[in-house]
């Protein structure tokens, strides 16, 4: 057989492959031959012993699984339709793996790492809020910040007010349903909230922080559960009553442009570097001024931007960097929170009937509270219940990421961790002046 007979059925045969994996549908913007050959190397890797620690194994576990789940979530009718398809899919499949051991330990503490110590949270929210802010017109930005509070001060107002009626309904004390419940769910997720919460507990009650966040935190891993889904059953209802939402959009006649750009290659760089500067200008801020560095980050971006200091192609670039992150790695990001901070075992464990009726009260009085004032400021309903309601009730940056997800609004970000953040911290606030005038209620 001459060389060229050789080499036409070399490429014979390799056309034949590739022809063999590029069938079928797609997942990640994959051929699913392809998928499945990627996950194959990756149950092998895992199966030897042979999956390298740090970001490259933790990646490729959160981001194929992550999106093999967003995949059949974004496809099962119900869970698609009303509780956010693949966005609590991602994260509830990720924690049931962990509590059904099919992942080994190191695969565990190697993602738990990544999405904590190694930064992969705070990486994925510098961008977002970053490029939201900076793609958005500062007219805007102005028009909509400062009707915001009224919405968020209502959230947590209707959400302790159904926590008191629901539990005094079910023999449940009123103290205790706001400061063991409501509280907890309402301030900011577990570093923002529960801990700093736990803290000032111990130093007006007496017993150990410790203990007292074994009361708050499964409080705040259920009423995370329920944001979620509320925030899809809210995307459904959306879909059936499009006077209630602006479609990811604040209020009529304020359009936040979610158009999506071309990504130049130059320019994703340029967007990296310019959300990692506001980042760590956030925390250096945080050193000096007793707020969270997110707050703070927000406060920062949104002054430069109303400034009008930041040059029109570093406010393009990170609103590109932006898009690119969100497209990529919002399933990675969520199966990522599944296995490093949703522990499916307290959320069994706090599954009693008037607990839940409880958390649930509270999750539902903060979207409905927000949605109501927030129709009376101008706002769409839906759009101001879940900023302002359901991302306060979350599990703060983590339960932000999946509840916009949920609701598919992610270019709601920026006001989403104004509720997380700047809310969390007047739930501090409340629990630190509360909890001495009511003794504490069922904390003691």
């Amino acid at each position: 057989m001459s060389e060229l007979s050789q080499s036409k059925d070399a490429q014979d045969a390799s056309t034949g492959v590739s022809s063999l994996l590029n069938v079928g549908p797609t997942i990640f913007f994959m051929p699913l031959p392809v998928f499945v050959v990627a996950l194959a190397i990756l149950v092998l890797a895992t199966a030897t012993g042979t999956l390298p620690s740090g970001m490259i194994g933790a990646f490729l576990v959160i981001m194929l699984l992550g999106e093999g789940l967003g995949y059949i979530g974004d496809r099962l009718p119900i869970v698609r339709t009303y509780l956010g398809g693949g966005a609590i899919l991602s994260i509830f499949g990720a924690a049931a793996i962990v509590y059904l051991g099919w992942l080994p330990t190191p695969v565990i503490d190697n993602v738990t790492e990544f999405m904590t110590t190694g930064g992969f949270l705070n990486f994925y929210i510098a961008a977002l809020i970053t490029g939201s802010i900076l793609g958005m017109p500062a007219e805007i930005l102005v028009k909509v910040g400062k009707r915001f509070a009224l919405p968020l001060i209502s959230a947590v107002i209707m959400a302790c007010l159904l926590a008191m009626i629901v539990g005094a309904a079910l023999g449940f004390s009123p103290t205790e349903a706001v400061t063991v419940i409501t509280l907890p769910i309402m301030g900011g997720g577990m570093g923002a909230g529960a801990v700093p919460m736990s803290q000032i507990y111990e130093q007006m009650l007496g017993k150990p922080a410790s203990y007292y966040i074994s009361i708050l935190v499964p409080a705040l891993a259920l009423g995370n559960v329920f944001a979620i889904i509320i925030a899809g059953l809210l995307n459904g209802l959306g879909k059936r009553i499009p006077s209630l939402t602006g479609d990811g959009q604040m209020m009529p006649g304020v359009t936040i442009d979610a158009e999506e750009r071309k990504p130049a290659l130059d320019q994703l760089g340029v967007g990296l570097v310019a959300a990692l500067v506001f980042y760590v200008g956030g925390e250096i801020l945080g050193s000096v001024i007793p707020l969270h560095p997110y707050a703070l980050m927000i406060i920062l971006v949104a002054a430069v931007k109303i400034a009008g200091v930041v040059p029109g192609q570093v406010s393009d670039a990170a609103a590109q960097w932006f898009e690119f992150v969100a497209k990529n790695w919002t399933m990675a990001l969520l199966f990522g929170i599944g296995v490093a901070y949703t522990d499916l075992g307290q959320v069994i464990d706090a599954l009693s009937v008037t607990y839940v009726l409880i958390v649930f009260a509270v999750v539902a009085g903060a979207a409905l509270g927000a949605g109501l004032v927030g129709k009376l400021m101008g706002f769409y309903p839906i759009e101001a219940a879940i900023t302002a309601g359901l991302c306060m009730a979350n599990m703060g940056g983590t339960g932000d990421v999946a509840v916009l997800s949920a609701a598919h609004r992610m270019q709601l970000m920026p006001f989403a961790q104004i509720s997380s953040r700047l809310g969390g911290a007047l739930i501090l606030l409340i629990a630190g002046t509360l909890v001495p005038l009511i003794g504490g209620g069922g904390l003691g």
